[in-house]
């Protein structure tokens, strides 16, 4: 379980940090053909949500179920639908992978990636932190309730990592001038480690973390009706086999 959260969010960084040099990059290779700076962050957006719809779609999600994020991981807890020594090591794993993905980008970008300090995720300075604090929490906060109310019904339950991308789109478009829309912490964390670039990260951390909790808490309002998923699973809802042997998935009980 642990290893295809590393190998799942190791690829989330890597291709979805590489769309968005190519895209921002300066030299960057499709920076001629869309030079607006607002279509350029949606198409990111898009394209960084699809590789992980892609990713949960995979093997490595019917192994792990796909969180590749720890506030999804910590949401999953704060719902009861993950062992507490399960969320830390899913939470090592992510980071982890973070790492090993960002690792290659100076390589494989160059200048291209380091106008953009290999993606790494900044606020803008000249905004009170809370701004992109509060940024970082609306990002998170939409990721976990749409994948929870996807999550939560047989019916849209196929559809759960397909939120992503066109999440993403809205949010990179819209949110990242203010924090950079990383709405996931591992994402945030594999750059800073490969450049040592770590102005402001705990924004990251606790932005995503607050938004995922404020998420969890209004989808148990029980007037709002089911709204809270039976698996920590983004998709192959059900599945029995792999490693984890039911020890993971649905609800704890102490």
């Amino acid at each position: 379980m642990y290893a295809a959260e590393l190998a799942g969010t190791a690829l989330l960084v890597l291709v979805g940090l590489s769309f968005v040099i190519a895209l921002n990059g300066e030299g960057g290779p499709l920076l001629p053909f869309l030079p607006w700076p607002g279509p350029r962050r949606a198409l990111s957006g898009f394209l960084f949500g699809s590789t992980a719809a892609l990713i949960a779609l995979s093997p490595l999600g019917r192994i792990s179920g796909a969180h590749i994020n720890p506030a999804a991981t910590f949401a999953f807890w704060l719902e009861d639908k993950i062992k507490w020594r399960d969320a830390i090591g899913y939470v090592l794993a992510q980071c982890l992978g973070g790492v090993l993905g960002a690792l290659p980008l100076p390589f494989l970008w160059g200048r291209a990636g380091r106008s953009l300090h290999e993606g790494v995720t900044l606020p803008d300075p000249a905004l009170p932190v809370i701004w992109p604090v509060l940024g970082e929490g609306l990002c998170a906060g939409l990721l976990v309730a749409l994948i929870f109310l996807t999550a939560a019904r047989k019916a849209t339950q196929v559809f759960t990592p397909l939120v992503s991308a066109p999440l993403f789109t809205v949010l990179v478009w819209l949110e990242a001038p203010l924090s950079g829309a990383s709405a996931n912490p591992a994402r945030s964390f594999g750059p800073a480690v490969v450049t040592g670039i770590w102005q402001d990260h705990w924004i990251y951390w606790v932005g995503p973390g607050l938004g995922a909790a404020l998420a969890v808490m209004l989808l148990r309002i029980e007037t709002l009706g089911h709204r809270r998923p039976e698996e920590a699973r983004l998709f192959h809802f059900g599945h029995p086999g792999g490693v984890t042997g039911g020890r993971l998935f649905g609800r704890q009980r102490p």
